[in-house]
């Protein structure tokens, strides 16, 4: 629930999924992810892809650095929760490629965004959630009604595939999917300045920095030796239009 009660959204028809570029100096790292657009219907219909997401997202809230919902002792965040929240409405599943044995040219290694026809299935290729999940994003208003124009987003990348900049690829496939899933521009109404990962993030991608909210979140520390106010960004930028057609 938000200051404005409940902002509802209707889920989008599919949209194409589209490769991407990994630029990673691990050893044998994929060179591309896959981005699939789901909802939580569609997501559902693979076995134990919404509990590994729901487990991840609140292992996230436990940490208490990065979004400001809190899990208080003795309480668990709850699949209902879960959904309720993070599959409001849009969600971009991200999953890393798969390796190409030598001499094969891997046809979804390509530039940014191009459209591929393949399934989510078909990229999951039979691994685990943990082996091939690289990262996800809600999108959705910020706002109700008049105001439904501008989405919000929220990225999570499990502990296992950060470092490898696939944050920084999902942030770049948001500025594609946002306008086509009907938004004209984005809003982040919390970037902990902390939070400096993210922070050079948006910058680079030319969001403003519309305003700074002092003691906007009471985050843990990353020490883990209690807990302090910290300040918050609001970001926004007005997506590209689209290509006309």
């Amino acid at each position: 629930m938000s200051a404005y009660g409940a902002i509802t959204s209707s889920s989008s028809a599919p949209l194409p999924s589209t490769t991407w570029q990994l630029a990673s100096k691990r050893q044998n790292a994929p060179k591309y992810l896959t981005i699939h657009h789901l909802t939580l219907d569609r997501a559902e219909k693979f076995p134990g892809l919404v509990d590994y997401l729901h487990r991840v997202f609140a292992e996230e809230l436990e940490r208490g650095q990065t979004y400001p919902q809190e899990i208080l002792p003795g309480q668990q965040y709850t699949r209902s929760q879960f959904d309720a929240y993070y599959f409001a409405a849009d969600v971009l599943v991200a999953v890393l490629g798969s390796k190409t044995p030598d001499g094969l040219v891997d046809p979804f290694d390509a530039p940014d965004g191009t459209q591929i026809q393949v399934g989510f299935a078909e990229a999951v290729g039979g691994r685990t959630w943990e082996e091939c999940i690289a990262g996800c994003y809600y999108v959705k208003p910020n706002y109700p009604g008049r105001s439904s124009h501008i989405c919000n987003a929220g990225f999570l990348v499990p502990p296992s595939q950060r470092g490898h900049g696939i944050g920084s690829v999902l942030a770049r496939s948001y500025l594609h999917y946002g306008p086509r899933l009907g938004y004209e521009a984005s809003v982040f109404n919390l970037v902990y300045v902390n939070n400096v990962a993210s922070v050079k993030l948006w910058e680079a991608l030319d969001f403003t920095k519309a305003g700074r909210i002092p003691r906007a979140g009471r985050l843990r520390k990353a020490d883990g030796d209690g807990e302090e106010y910290v300040d918050a960004w609001v970001f926004y930028r007005r997506f590209d239009p689209l290509p006309a057609v």
